[in-house]
């Protein structure tokens, strides 16, 4: 099937929107838009393109074979386009560059902090724009080209490791471990069993990857945690475990810098390997698919991997007390 001449591709991104979140409503509050103007969007792509895109499905709509047909098409376009973005960018190779990065928190302090100080005496020309996301925002802002990198952890609501939108660059396997109050009776224990703390007061997060697989670790070793307190800010997380009132599950990527996130006070927590295999966040960057080759952000994803690698190396921080 061939492209028509006159397609609109902001009409086509709207309908592999709809491909991707399923309903009308859902595409419209992820663009910004009315969902009556989603609809009419979608109605001029199907006039534009000479086929039925959509077909009635109970209370929502569905996408027509003809309409898979073109978003197949469309993928392919959609990386060739970034390709010649790409080329653009090699063209003006050695002159300044922006490039636009998204990602969670402790991927900011943890990877792309350390790596910008890299990039800084590499490619002095090059500038980074920062912003601090957690999913589904930092792949939003990837699909609608606001950012050109999305670190983000892989969850339900990411991208699909196959999503045809996207080229994934893997960056870390980041494991958790277990925090503890300093004077907990484990806390001299070189490593922990999950099972070990069935009848532990529990501190996760209320949404978030770190709160899905403490769920799912300590489920996999027999039991529910019993979660009392909820926090996002790891800070409090922290505070809360050194206060004795219950223990959490801390990424290492977290624990490098936890020394410099925890006031000095007396108390303090210490932090646990896991016996067995431990959970593990998958970090990865994406880009949208054909941008990886162009140079600027292939040397961005190269110091963001040269980071990462570092970080596989290091160990859970013993302690964290007054005066350790």
């Amino acid at each position: 099937m061939p492209m028509p001449s006159d397609l609109d591709l902001r009409k086509v991104r709207v309908l592999r929107e709809l491909d991707q979140r399923g309903t009308v409503s859902a595409v419209a509050e992820a663009l910004h838009l009315t969902p009556s103007a989603v609809s009419q969007q979608l109605t001029a792509l199907a006039r534009e393109t000479g086929v039925r895109l959509l077909e009635p499905a109970g209370r929502r709509v569905r996408l027509t074979g003809a309409a898979r047909v073109l978003l197949r098409h469309a993928d392919q376009l959609f990386a060739q386009l970034e390709r010649v973005h790409a080329d653009l960018a090699a063209y003006q190779e050695g002159g300044t560059a922006e490039v636009r990065v998204t990602a969670f928190g402790s991927a900011i302090t943890g990877l792309v902090l350390p790596a910008v100080r890299d990039l800084r005496e590499r490619r002095p020309g090059l500038s980074l724009i920062l912003r601090e996301s957690e999913l589904p925002e930092g792949h939003v802002g990837l699909v609608h080209g606001e950012m050109d990198i999305a670190i983000v952890i892989a969850a339900p609501n990411g991208p699909a490791g196959d999503d045809a939108r996207f080229a994934r660059v893997p960056l870390l396997a980041d494991p958790l471990d277990v925090m503890l109050p300093a004077d907990h009776p484990l806390a001299r224990s070189r490593s922990i069993a999950l099972t070990d703390l069935v009848d532990e007061a529990w501190v996760t997060g209320s949404v978030g990857a770190c709160s899905h697989l403490t769920a799912t670790a300590c489920a996999a070793a027999g039991f529910a945690p019993k979660v009392v307190h909820r926090a996002d800010e790891w800070t409090t997380v922290f505070g809360l475990v050194e206060a004795g009132l219950g223990i959490s599950l801390v990424p290492r990527l977290v624990t490098a810098r936890v020394g410099q996130m925890i006031p000095q006070r007396a108390g303090g927590v210490v932090i646990r390997e896991l016996a067995g295999v431990p959970p593990q966040r998958h970090i990865a960057a994406y880009v949208r698919n054909g941008s990886e080759e162009a140079p600027h952000l292939a040397v961005v994803l190269d110091a963001f991997a040269a980071q990462a690698a570092r970080v596989r190396t290091g160990r859970p921080m013993a302690a964290v007390a007054a005066g350790a």
